[in-house]
């Protein structure tokens, strides 16, 4: 008998296959690291930020440094989350 093989006795292919998925699935969700961007939440570039608060790229980037808004970004590529953006909006006192 080959050292490298595997004997299963009782079990159906469906079922190992079954096994090994639910296996993988617990194995994978150990060490995928959480994404701090949920999978709904709606994502915009800077010139879309820029749009919405009606203020130009300097303005964002006044109010990034200065840790009012938090950006995410791939490569080079700055990104907002939505929320985070109607989130950091203040009530004016009248």
């Amino acid at each position: 008998m080959d050292a490298n093989q595997i004997i299963l006795q009782g079990t159906t292919s469906q079922q190992l296959v079954e096994d090994l998925k639910i296996a993988f699935k617990e194995l994978l969700k150990d060490v995928t690291p959480q994404n701090d961007i949920d999978q709904g939440e709606q994502i915009l570039t800077r010139d879309e930020v820029c749009s919405m608060l009606q203020f130009n790229k300097a303005t964002l980037w006044k109010h990034t440094k200065k840790g009012k808004l938090k950006s995410y970004g791939i490569g080079r590529r700055v990104y907002y989350k939505k929320s985070e953006i109607l989130n950091s909006l203040t009530p004016l006192k009248k």
